[in-house]
């Protein structure tokens, strides 16, 4: 029996991330339209959400050039632990996003006078769905290795979701029960206040 080649298949993985992240695209333009017919306000610079885009594409990118380029070794133990944690996040982001329904998507739409959502995930924490970006961001590339995308797209997209959090809060506080209902709990973290 032929050995399997580590590379080829870490190369479906991001591939299926690509997929399943495209499918998220489209929830999240279907969602965004029924959101702005409500009346939500879109508060998020268009250029900081290209940028984002941008960033989360070169992640897909980079993780798997990174393994091929620099002939990064799969260590079974830590892929192991990273597809666990990858796992775990992805089931997370599912769990948010089915707490927030047709709310959920990529933009930074906020529909004044919607109750903030404080059941699911948001029960223990305020953005769920951003703690599973950053396991996704340090667990997919570590899967084969690839530190150097696992460190460098971790201190990106830290520096992405710091200001987006920023924004969000704010936007959250104006439109909404927000600060009322989740102010209490930890942003990426379950951590009571």
């Amino acid at each position: 029996m032929p050995a399997v080649d580590t590379r080829l298949a870490y190369l479906a993985l991001v591939g299926l991330v690509a997929v399943e992240r495209l499918v998220e695209v489209a929830i999240s333009r279907r969602n965004a339209a029924r959101a702005l017919a409500r009346g939500g306000l879109d508060v998020e610079p268009r250029a900081f959400y290209a940028t984002m885009v941008a960033f989360h594409t070169l992640f897909l990118i980079a993780a798997p050039a990174e393994v091929l380029l620099a002939r990064r070794p799969f260590r079974p133990g830590l892929a192991a632990a990273s597809l666990v944690a990858l796992a775990a996040a992805m089931a997370l982001r599912y769990w948010a996003i089915a707490s927030l329904g047709d709310r959920w998507n990529t933009r930074l739409i906020v529909v004044p006078g919607e109750a903030a959502v404080a059941t699911g995930p948001y029960r223990y924490l305020r953005h769920p769905n951003y703690l599973a970006v950053v396991v996704e961001m340090l667990a997919l590339p570590l899967v084969h290795g690839a530190w150097l995308t696992a460190a460098l797209a971790s201190g990106g997209n830290a520096l992405l979701l710091a200001a987006r959090i920023r924004r969000e809060e704010r936007a959250l506080a104006e439109a909404s029960d927000y600060e009322a209902r989740l102010a209490d709990r930890g942003r990426l973290l379950p951590v009571r206040r």
